[in-house]
């Protein structure tokens, strides 16, 4: 299949429009703005590229918003970002686009296209036409171009009319590949191309948003998607500098004065007291206080890091430990140790700030009884917050792409751990159609796509359920309250050609780049 716009376009109409999806398999999906096709759009800016952002977070009705935008703005090109959860909506827009507009060119972009075109890579060495093949040429019929990677100087070959359908930025070998260097170089996100006011998020009651300092984890947890993916395990650096005028000129922009820090771990960064000793400093010297919020490695952790970030304005942050069973943090990986994720906790109370305990269930091995032992650690540690989740074996993660079929049992792959021989077990999930994998509601919304030697989904669901209610009513943690969707009104007799609401579409047309 292949699109290609080729009416033209007066200087006056869009180039490209940036799509972010709905993520309704979130409780409250307008809580933090997608960073990456912000950083796209801001690159299209500088290159002089007519660039607008359809933003359908949290909007019930997101077709008729992809109808209308067709019927009163369009684009030629669409570039739509997408996670592995999103992929059903996503679908969905796709199919829009292409009813009501069939001329136009779409490119797919963001991690699920990527994990799956690294699982397919793996399947192509090994001569195998497995799952990742079966979803990789199904992307490939629904898109256009499919960009792997990074996104950055690659939607620059997207957007050319004699693109290849497939660009690998994922390949450390390509000169699209982001180096530190070149990271460091980019502008910064495009927030003004999103009604940010819209989106609802505060740290201990300031005002907050977020930002990315660093790309990419090192560590190797079985679990994680992007560990065969060199863009999601590289890590890429900006300097000291770079992050606090990022800081300053949200806070200066916008006036906020909560950032939500979302690397994936700060203090693998040998700077990382560095960094917090300069937002100390821009504080004092703008004459406010910020609250700050971020994720760290446990076995990482210092005191010396937590003491610099309580004075940078740290009050909360986040660890993925994962589990209280010793068997099934060795299982996973995860390189800490249950006493490594309590000193963790010890030394975040010592400084005062309040510790989120990220825990999943699922894992190879598991059983009541590792079941058990986390929730037991959760009472013996009391977190000031926490999250459990069950496994989903993403492509791009270990137990994915290191899973083979199950004999026997027709969609059924299994992951053996090497050195113990404990299972998992993984049910062939079409993420075009399916997202209730990701998080349910406490109302009984869950579903499990996996199960072990000793226990069945249904089970995992169960003590799921029972661990998250019986922790929360031990230490007193109420579950997060679900926000409503918002619903995109119109009357297309009442508005003015060309016009959607701000909140939705914001583009790039008639104004200077930032």
């Amino acid at each position: 299949m292949n699109h290609r716009a080729t009416h033209p376009r007066s200087k006056h109409q869009l180039e490209v429009c940036l799509v972010i999806p709905p993520s309704i398999f979130l409780l409250d999906e307008r809580v933090f703005v997608n960073l990456g096709i912000l950083k796209v759009a801001a690159m299209l800016e500088q290159g002089g590229i007519r660039v607008a952002v359809l933003d359908l977070s949290g909007i019930e009705n997101y077709q008729d918003v992809v109808r209308d935008f067709i019927a009163t703005v369009g684009a030629p090109v669409y570039g739509i970002t997408s996670t592995t959860p999103q992929m059903p909506q996503t679908s969905r827009v796709v199919d829009c686009i292409r009813q009501h507009q069939p001329d136009a060119r779409l490119v797919l972009g963001g991690p699920h296209v990527t994990l799956v075109h690294t699982a397919y890579k793996k399947e192509h060495r090994q001569g195998v036409e497995g799952r990742a093949t079966r979803g990789f040429a199904t992307l490939r019929e629904m898109f256009d171009v499919l960009v792997c990677g990074d996104g950055e100087d690659a939607i620059f070959e997207a957007i050319q009319p004699d693109s290849p359908p497939l660009i690998d930025a994922n390949d450390k070998k390509s000169p699209l590949f982001m180096s530190n260097g070149r990271y460091n170089a980019t502008p910064f996100p495009a927030r003004h191309l999103v009604d940010l006011g819209s989106y609802r998020y505060k740290i201990d009651g300031f005002p907050a948003t977020s930002l990315i300092a660093q790309l990419g984890c090192p560590f190797a947890c079985g679990f994680c998607g992007g560990r065969e993916a060199p863009f999601l395990r590289k890590i890429r650096t900006r300097t000291t500098e770079s992050i606090v005028r990022e800081v300053e000129q949200i806070h200066r922009t916008y006036g906020y004065t909560g950032f939500m820090f979302y690397d994936d771990e700060l203090n693998v960064n040998p700077k990382m007291t560095e960094l917090m000793d300069e937002l100390t400093r821009l504080q004092k010297s703008l004459g406010v206080e910020f609250r700050l919020r971020g994720f760290v490695k446990a076995e990482l952790f210092t005191a010396v890091q937590a003491e610099a970030m309580f004075r940078a304005g740290f009050r909360w942050l986040l660890s993925g430990f994962e589990s209280g069973a010793p068997r099934i943090l060795a299982n996973m990986n995860k390189k800490a140790t249950r006493e490594d994720n309590a000193r963790c906790l010890a030394i975040a109370r010592e400084a005062g700030i309040k510790v989120k305990a990220l825990m999943s269930i699922g894992h190879p091995g598991e059983s009541a009884e590792t079941v058990a032992q986390t929730q037991q650690w959760l009472l013996d540690t009391k977190p000031d917050d926490f999250d459990v989740t069950i496994i989903t074996t993403y492509p791009g993660t270990p137990y994915y792409d290191h899973a083979v079929p199950l004999a026997g049992k027709e969609g059924v792959y299994v992951y053996t751990m090497p050195k113990t021989g404990d299972r998992l077990y993984g049910l062939e999930i079409d993420y075009n159609r399916v997202s209730d994998y990701y998080k349910g509601d406490p109302d009984g919304g869950y579903r499990a796509y996996v199960y072990t030697d000793d226990l069945s989904s249904e089970a995992l669901v169960d003590l799921r359920g029972a661990m998250e209610s019986e922790v929360r009513a031990s230490l007193g943690i109420p579950f997060n309250p679900a926000q409503g969707a918002l619903r995109y009104e119109h009357s297309m007799g009442q508005m003015g050609p060309g016009t959607l609401p701000t909140s939705i579409l914001r583009s790039s047309i008639n104004k200077t780049p930032a």
